[in-house]
This record gives C-alpha cells, sequence and structure tokens, in this order.
C-alpha cells in the first residue's frame, strides 16, 4: 500500500470496522478483519505517511445480541462494560416488522433493510450515543472521516445531524440507485440518476458531503463498450455527477458489492483500465478499487495514470472540454494540460496538438501531456 505513495498521493483508505452487519459497535476485538490494537497501529501508521483513514458507518441497521421476550433478536449489547449502546426494541423503528415492538414512536425514514433490524435514528437515545462512538472513533481510534453506507435506509437530514455533530474531514454517502435502463441498456439522459445523488448531497449538508457516483459508474459500463457517446451530456458536460458536482463527487470503478467476491454489477473486465483511463483524469474524487490494484496485475498501469493526475494538478472541480463523444472515441481536454483519448479508433494524430507528449497509454487509451 505504502510504495504507491511516492507516486500519487493516496489520502483517503476505507476501513470496514465490523462488517455490514454490525452488533457490538465499541468492540473493535470481536471484528473478524483484526483487532483494535492493530487498527490503531495501522491508523498511526498510515498518518506518518500522510494518509487520512476513512471508517464505514454503517448504522441504519444492528444485529441484535440476544432475543426478547417475543423470542425476537433484539436487545443489543454495546461491547463495554457499561451501558453504553445497550438498547432494546425501543430502538428499533415502529413499522420494521418483525423486529419492532411497536414501543418506538417513529418511522423508518427511509427504505427497509429486512436482514437486520432498521434503528430509529429519531430517538434522542440512539442520536447520542451514536453521536459519541463516532466521536471515539474519531479521537481516540484516529479516523479523519466517514463512509455512511446504505444511505438510503434513513433520511439525509440524520446524516446532516451527525455531520454537523462530529464534525469530520471528509464524508461519502452510498447512494445506490440503479441507471434508468431501456430495453436493457442505459437511458442517454440520466439527469434524473445524478439529480438524485445531487439532492442527497446537498440535503446532507453540502460542502465537503460527497456521494459515490453512481451515474458514471453505469454510463461508462456501456460506454466501453463501444459507446462513448454516452460520455457527453446534451449541454457538452460529462454525463454523470462530475457533469453537474464535481467538487462532492466519488467517483470508482468496483467496490466490495459490485466487483470482488460478490459481483453484483461488476464493469466490464476487459475494460477495466479504460474506466480508470477515465476517472483518474476528469474531476471528482477517483477511488483506487483494492482489488484491481493489488490482486489484478494492474498496479504498474495505475500507478502511471495517478502520476499524470498527480503531476497535473488535476482537482475535483478541473475543467474538462470534451472534444469527441463517438462510438469509437472519446477525447477530452483536461484543464488545457493533460488530453485524453480513449476507445478503439486509433488514428487521432490530428487531433493532438504539437506542444503534447505522450505520457501513458494502454489498450485503448493514451494520454498525453501539455510540454512547458
Amino acid at each position: 500500500m505504502f510504495e504507491t505513495q511516492a507516486v500519487f498521493i493516496l489520502y483517503l483508505y476505507v476501513f470496514v470496522i465490523l462488517g455490514y452487519l454490525p452488533g457490538r459497535l465499541y468492540d473493535l476485538d470481536s471484528s473478524r478483519y483484526g483487532n483494535k490494537i492493530q487498527l490503531t497501529t495501522l491508523i498511526a501508521t498510515l498518518h506518518r505517511r500522510g494518509i487520512k483513514s476513512v471508517a464505514d458507518i454503517v448504522i441504519n441497521h444492528r444485529c441484535a445480541d440476544k432475543k426478547d421476550s417475543r423470542g425476537i433478536y433484539s436487545i443489543f449489547e454495546g461491547g463495554t462494560p457499561d451501558t453504553r449502546l445497550d438498547w432494546g426494541p425501543w430502538a428499533i423503528c415502529k413499522n420494521d416488522h418483525p423486529y419492532s415492538d411497536a414501543t418506538s414512536t417513529h418511522l423508518d425514514t427511509g427504505d427497509d433493510y429486512a436482514a437486520a433490524p432498521d434503528i430509529d435514528h429519531l430517538h434522542p437515545t440512539v442520536q447520542y450515543e451514536l453521536t459519541q462512538w463516532m466521536l471515539w472513533l474519531k479521537n481516540q481510534v484516529g479516523f479523519d472521516g466517514w463512509r455512511f453506507d446504505f444511505v438510503k435506509g434513513y433520511a439525509p437530514y440524520i446524516t446532516k445531524m451527525y455531520m454537523d455533530r462530529t464534525r469530520p474531514g471528509f464524508v461519502v454517502g452510498e447512494l445506490w440507485d440503479s441507471v434508468v435502463n431501456v430495453n436493457g441498456a442505459p437511458f442517454y439522459n440520466q439527469d434524473a440518476h445524478r439529480n438524485e445523488l445531487a439532492r442527497w448531497v446537498q440535503a446532507a449538508g453540502g460542502g465537503i458531503v460527497s456521494a459515490f457516483d453512481f451515474t458514471t459508474k453505469g454510463i461508462l459500463h456501456a460506454a466501453v463498450l463501444g459507446e462513448w457517446w454516452r460520455m457527453k451530456d446534451s449541454y457538452g458536460r460529462p454525463s454523470g455527477l462530475i457533469g453537474i458536482m464535481p467538487k462532492n463527487a466519488v467517483t470508482f470503478i468496483d467496490n466490495h458489492d459490485s466487483g470482488s467476491t460478490q459481483k453484483l454489477w461488476s464493469f466490464p473486465a476487459d475494460k477495466v483500465m479504460q474506466g480508470y483511463a477515465y476517472i483518474l483524469t476528469h474531476p471528482g474524487t477517483p477511488t483506487i478499487f483494492y482489488d484491481h490494484f493489488f490482486e489484478w496485475g494492474l498496479k504498474e498501469e495505475i500507478i502511471r495514470l495517478s502520476a499524470v493526475r498527480t503531476r497535473n494538478r488535476i482537482r475535483e472541480t478541473s475543467v474538462v472540454n470534451i472534444m469527441t463523444a463517438e462510438a469509437d472515441l472519446y477525447l477530452a481536454m483536461i484543464d488545457g494540460r493533460v488530453l485524453v483519448k480513449i476507445g478503439s479508433r486509433y488514428d487521432v494524430r490530428n487531433a493532438i496538438p504539437s506542444n503534447f507528449r505522450i505520457a501513458t497509454y494502454g489498450n485503448d487509451y493514451g494520454i498525453w501531456e501539455k510540454q512547458s
């Protein structure tokens, strides 16, 4: 991991603390991924190398330790000798059947999560104790920011509340909805999809709050198969969230859900580097999937692309001029310094300014840099 820092700035690292069915939130020694000492040591090492750490905050739902008098798992243990996060069925949303015993007076503010009880984030005790837990993660464990999991499960104003009370340095929310499809292919205009992401960002507080750019991922899936015209919207902008709110967009090719062992929405495997050629040269905050970097043999190619981004100071709000977006060719200038060509069309010599030189290339992509 640290060898990459000599080439590009890796400033965020996401940790899953207790998996996606968490229970004893304070008990870091119960995690399948390691123990508290290992975690705090790793975070301290990251900080010494200038890398910030982001905790995966899974608070929409929670697994209980014990059954109540009904025989339902609804008695929660916080993982400490005291009563912090020790809750009963009163902490479950009133309409979350079969877990709720109706003692809560609040309905769920978002989508249901069937695998575990949905937590009542309108209850003041829940709000206070989760806030204290997150402050413990920040101030004692050492985390710098939050990745909010499954934010469809509760209203965005709840995210804003936890944001305001914990003041992290970085926040990204996972709002996963499928892009609009027609006859099995993405509809060209995905404004409704990306506008939903933008509305969530604004309602969750804006500012440092960002959202994973599922719109860009969904459109890229089709674009790399010979439909690069999709990557330019009707106003000449990038088609995803980065086209309307780049500062608050976190771009990605795959993650633990879409790729890896689950493969719920995998990027076309032989086109992955075309995807990285796009997100690593474009606005937004790009992410690199662990599997691609460490297990797929793509490390050197990704490092070269990342070096171009760092060397040319491409930022979240860099300016994109899309010169061509046709079936077999995507050609764009970023900040007037980097020229990106992706697609199967080979001969683009007439489009390359004389003062640009090739920086890196791969299968069906090439990157040129302006010479001083």
